[in-house]
């Protein structure tokens, strides 16, 4: 009789973090194909941001000591010139957005700030600060200082960053290859005749759906039917990938033939059982160069353990310095009773800093509706029997 050695969620996700290492292989990309993109190198500020000093609006410069006086408009400055200084005493210039403060003005005040402007003068009013609205050269970023640091996901400001500094390409980290397989002799695919007695397979659509929608480009390889044979030499063709994810066939049922497949090409499992509702048979472990995680059948509990535990496992061997999602906290709008001898995760919608659970947390491990009816799930870790209404939660949004 086979029985699972369970671990702490927790524990689960941490164990299978440090058995990971990410790819070490990387390739060099056009910033227009660099969105999502792990960063493989540190980039270091090739150019003073900004690179002189300019205005930070339309207005006039001037020496801050003249503050309060009425000032001789001398010249204009347009973005792009390159004026000389020109300044004396009760002087000032008008000057456009982006332009150059020439070494002689310190301190800038908008035209909309100003009283008594024409085409000759302006009278500056009195309390503006010494610097304000100057942009100095270097004060966002400074030549030579790391720009953007390894291991960061590139989104739309670093790659905006990038471009402000003249780059065109840049190092990042080889992606990394994702098989996605299911099990058993009732599935069938979407395209295919389904009997009564058997299912269609949404497990590998959502997964796919999923792990695309965080980054990564997963291939679904196929499904294999209950035979340890079979799964066994199907397996055996899939150590060319970086990870596999697998649902279903690692239960305790006579059928489920997985876990010894696996072993059999060699696979050294960390774990396999977590103390976790839904989600208990999952199962993790390297074979050779190949990460494996083995998640239930139930469509919902592979889902919400794929998003929760995959999903930073397979960020840190794509190369991302942050792996977990990130955390808030929410007021849970009901009260709520688990069983407290395990980690639960409860289906929900934040909205306003409010969890509202889903359906009442009257929801099987083999529905999908829920999934569609939340944005978010909150996380409950042992020993939480009763949580009252009004209580501050651990929400992880979708």
């Amino acid at each position: 009789m086979k029985t699972l050695d369970l671990y702490t969620f927790d524990d689960a996700l941490e164990k299978a973090l440090k058995s990971v290492n990410n790819v070490q292989s990387t390739e060099i990309v056009l910033l227009e194909s660099a969105l999502d993109r792990i960063l493989a190198a540190d980039v270091i500020c090739r150019k003073n941001l900004p690179s002189f000093d300019n205005s930070a609006m339309d207005g006039f410069a001037f020496k801050q000591v003249d503050v309060g006086n009425t000032l001789k408009i001398v010249a204009t400055i347009f973005a792009g010139e390159s004026p000389d200084p020109i300044l004396s005493s009760g002087e000032c210039y008008k000057i456009m957005t982006g332009a150059p403060v020439p070494p002689d003005a310190d301190t800038i005040v908008p035209i909309e700030a100003c009283q008594k402007v024409t085409a000759q003068s302006v009278e500056i009013p009195a309390g503006i600060a010494k610097g304000s609205a100057l942009r100095k050269k270097g004060e966002e970023q400074q030549k030579d200082a790391v720009l953007i640091k390894r291991g960061e996901v590139l989104d739309f400001p670093q790659i905006a960053m990038l471009s402000a500094q003249g780059i065109v390409a840049v190092e990042v980290c080889r992606k990394i290859s994702i098989a996605v397989l299911s099990t058993g002799n009732e599935i069938r695919e979407p395209w295919e005749e389904a009997s009564e007695d058997e299912i269609y397979n949404a497990n590998a659509f959502g997964i796919t759906a999923l792990l695309k929608k965080h980054g990564f480009d997963p291939t679904y390889v196929g499904a294999i039917p209950d035979d340890l044979e079979e799964s066994a030499s199907f397996i055996q063709r899939l150590q060319c990938y970086d990870a596999v994810i697998t649902t279903g066939g690692i239960s305790m049922g006579d059928a489920d033939f997985l876990e010894e497949a696996f072993v059999a090409n060699g696979l050294e499992v960390l774990f396999h059982g977590v103390n976790v509702k839904p989600g208990r048979p999952t199962m993790m472990g390297q074979m050779g160069g190949t990460f494996v995680m083995a998640m239930p059948g139930n469509p919902m509990t592979t889902l919400l353990n794929i998003f929760l535990l995959c999903i930073p496992v397979l960020r840190k061997l794509q190369g991302a310095n942050v792996v977990k999602h990130p955390v808030i906290q929410a007021t849970i709008s009901q009260s709520l009773k688990l069983r407290p001898n395990r980690t639960n995760l409860v289906l929900g919608s934040q909205k306003q800093g409010v969890f509202h659970v889903t359906r009442d947390n009257k929801i099987g491990s083999g529905m999908l509706t829920p999934l569609m009816e939340s944005n978010a799930v909150a996380i409950f870790r042992e020993g939480a029997a009763e949580v009252p209404e009004g209580t501050s939660v651990e929400v992880i949004l979708f």
